[in-house]
């Protein structure tokens, strides 16, 4: 019980709904919406499809539901297909301090776990903040995070949801730490995957390490063991990934008593996190001033250098798939320009090769700022110059992206924002459904009244 993984499962055993503040709660049902539109959203997208044909051929036995389609499959593969669903248009949350990390790209596992053992409401949302409280902590305990010396935030999350789906198989306290150790061991992530030219790697690695969580809890519900001290044990994660300074005290700080789901944030737009203010920046010249593309001479963006790095390299220029786009800040801040906002659509086949776009990214030019990189992550600043063809230059900036606890999205509009990606998929009367639904999801006996609605 000493271990660290021994003593974040008994936070998660313990931890009941009646502990956890109301406006933690409401959170979990705002992001569990917002999560749910995500998914909606890709149910067409080709990589899906792919996906949906993967899941259907492995089978399984059918006890959980899959969003989108009207078929079950045991809980490990539905855990790995809906969250994958919520990650495909990077759309979903985002928590970025040392590390960056989408706790929503676990709520998939918890709903299918959930659905399995029969659990309610409730205790479905206790896993959600689960997920939260211990994902947001992790990002904390590394200086400089682990993104920062080559590994995937996946590396984290593998440590985190086998308690989020241990809960739902209510596990003792030697099979979550199992658990833990099972998964822990075994789901390292190179950042390779969101680096250079991206592939569909790129959306699937989380999902796989919430997948991770729900085989390994499964194990260890068996009997199955795991290594007890895989945090800081010998040839453990502190010991192994060394080159950073390990802050173990934050994966325990607070917990129970100061819940972090209140500081995670929303996207307002469908690509990577960093490139939300400057897309922002970029909307405001162009509205303020009313510019088209093609009145444009020149952008310049100046960023974090981990804005200019991975986000801007030569590959960022030219990008062909969906993937390297959402995650290209010349692409979208010339997508932004081009049609005044930055939507699903703007990564769609015809969009990736729209010439006023094409022009445009010849125009973009992104440098690392040290004084905006030296307030970062605190303060993720960015400034957006914009050249006319008669000479003139327009600034803004912006430090806080839509969607953060310093810019935050109302109810309505994380319900807009769930309508907009729902609406293909569901009709008005059946969002109005889902959306009630999410609201009292606290009230549910059982949750497969719930994802009944997502087929």
């Amino acid at each position: 019980m000493s271990s660290l993984s021994g003593q974040m499962a008994k936070f998660a055993i313990d931890l009941q709904y009646q502990d956890i503040p109301d406006e933690s709660i409401w959170e979990a049902k705002r992001f569990l919406l917002d999560s749910v539109g995500c998914a909606l959203a890709a149910v067409n997208n080709e990589d899906m499809a792919a996906m949906y044909r993967f899941t259907e051929k492995l089978g399984g036995t059918p006890e959980a539901s899959i969003i989108g389609r009207d078929f079950k499959t045991n809980a490990a593969n539905a855990a790995l297909m809906n969250c994958l669903l919520t990650r495909a248009l990077d759309y979903n949350d985002i928590y970025w301090e040392q590390d960056p990390s989408h706790p929503s790209d676990m709520i998939g596992a918890a709903l299918a776990a959930a659905e399995v053992n029969g659990k309610s409401g409730r205790e479905t949302l206790v896993a959600i903040i689960i997920a939260y409280e211990m994902e947001l902590r992790w990002c904390h305990a590394a200086n400089p995070g682990v993104r920062e010396v080559g590994w995937h935030h996946a590396t984290l999350t593998q440590f985190v949801s086998p308690l989020v789906a241990g809960k739902m198989y209510d596990l003792d306290l030697d099979q979550m730490i199992a658990a833990v150790g099972i998964s822990g061991s075994s789901h390292f992530t190179l950042g390779g995957v969101v680096a250079g030219h991206l592939t569909n790697m790129k959306n699937t690695a989380d999902p796989l390490a919430a997948q991770a969580g729900v085989l390994a809890a499964l194990m260890a519900r068996e009997g199955y063991e795991g290594p007890v001290e895989v945090i800081e044990g010998k040839e453990g994660l502190f010991e192994v990934l060394n080159n950073v300074e390990w802050q173990p005290e934050w994966l325990l700080k607070g917990l129970g008593e100061e819940f972090m789901i209140t500081q995670c944030s929303y996207k307002a737009f469908p690509t990577e996190a960093l490139t939300h203010q400057p897309i922002s920046a970029a909307l405001q010249v162009c509205q303020e001033q009313g510019l088209a593309a093609e009145d444009i001479t020149e952008i310049l963006v100046e960023t974090t250098a981990r804005g200019a790095d991975i986000l801007s390299d030569p590959s960022k220029y030219q990008p062909t798939t969906k993937e390297t786009a959402d995650h290209s800040l010349p692409y979208v801040i010339a997508a932004a320009v081009a049609d005044g906002n930055v939507l699903p659509d703007s990564f769609s086949d015809e969009k990736l090769k729209d010439p006023r776009i094409w022009d445009l990214l010849g125009k973009i030019k992104v440098i690392a700022d040290p004084e905006i990189d030296a307030m970062f992550p605190g303060v993720k600043r960015a400034r957006v110059s914009i050249t006319t063809n008669s000479g003139e230059t327009h600034t803004a900036q912006v430090d806080h992206a839509k969607g953060s606890p310093q810019n935050p999205m109302s109810d309505d509009e994380v319900i807009s924002k769930f309508r907009a990606n729902a609406g293909d998929i569901l009709s008005k009367e059946q969002q109005d459904q889902v959306i009630d639904l999410t609201w009292r999801f606290d009230e549910l006996e059982d949750i497969g009244e719930y994802l009944g609605l997502l087929k």
